[in-house]
């Protein structure tokens, strides 16, 4: 197979063994393996000519990272990280041990869960129940209907609904972080009220996945919650880790 440098997967403890039957990023033939030379390993395939975003490629990507997981301590890459070679990532591997055997340390045991609140899709009857802005605004329209009066109303109505959401999105955040060692702010994303991850221990997290639940129904009038995981610990992996790996800035 043609390649084009060494995809980079995950730091792991020397000596960690590979989840039998799984694959790398561009399928069945790509051999992967873990290489180092003191108490860390870089877990690397070689690259395929095209590194895309595949649903495929992707899942491969994350179900490696857990089976890992489940064996012990990781620091993930996230999809796509590139070195140039082995030697070059061995030596990079070795000038952040230190770092690299903390962070090691600090993770063991732990997955990272995701939480977002977007607002709730049935939420305009209560929104009008309590908001007299939005009231008075479709008083208006049933008087004097028109495209100005319409177009305030909507406004208002989509502002109210986020509002809320993000009411409840502080609630939801006060709640769970007891459950987390550690919390990381997500990117923003569109039309959503609170995107936040959370380091937990693995043997806590159905507790933090039913604490969520919970919530889920206790704010239902004002906010939809979507928990993913557990996942592999990309949130809490400082991302000059990556870069130290492969000479980013």
């Amino acid at each position: 197979m043609e390649t084009d440098g060494i995809l980079v997967y995950a730091i792991v403890r020397a000596g960690a063994r590979l989840p039998r039957g799984t694959k790398g990023v561009g399928g069945g033939d790509v051999v992967l393996r873990a290489v180092g030379g003191g108490t860390t390993a870089v877990v690397v395939g070689d690259a395929p000519a095209q590194v895309r975003a595949r649903r495929r490629d992707l899942l491969a990507h994350q179900d490696l990272l857990m089976g890992l997981a489940e064996r012990g301590p990781v620091l993930p890459m996230r999809f796509g990280v590139m070195a140039p070679d082995e030697e070059t990532l061995l030596r990079r591997l070795a000038a952040e041990e230190s770092s690299h055997v903390a962070n090691l340390k600090r993770l063991a045991g732990h997955v990272e869960l995701n939480v977002k609140a977007m607002p709730a899709e049935d939420g305009l009857a209560a929104l009008l129940s309590e908001d007299a802005k939005v009231r008075q605004l479709r008083e208006e329209i049933r008087r004097r209907p028109g495209y100005e009066a319409s177009v305030r109303l909507g406004e208002a109505v989509v502002a109210g609904l986020f509002r809320r959401a993000a009411e409840a999105g502080r609630g939801v955040l006060g709640a769970l972080t007891p459950l987390a060692r550690a919390t990381a702010p997500g990117p923003e994303v569109r039309g959503c009220a609170l995107n936040v991850s959370f380091l937990v221990r693995r043997a806590v997290a159905e507790r933090f996945r039913t604490r969520v639940q919970r919530l889920a129904h206790l704010h239902r009038d004002h906010a939809e919650l979507r928990v993913s995981g557990p996942l592999p610990c990309y949130s809490f992996v400082d991302a000059r880790t990556s870069a130290a790996l492969t000479g980013g800035s």
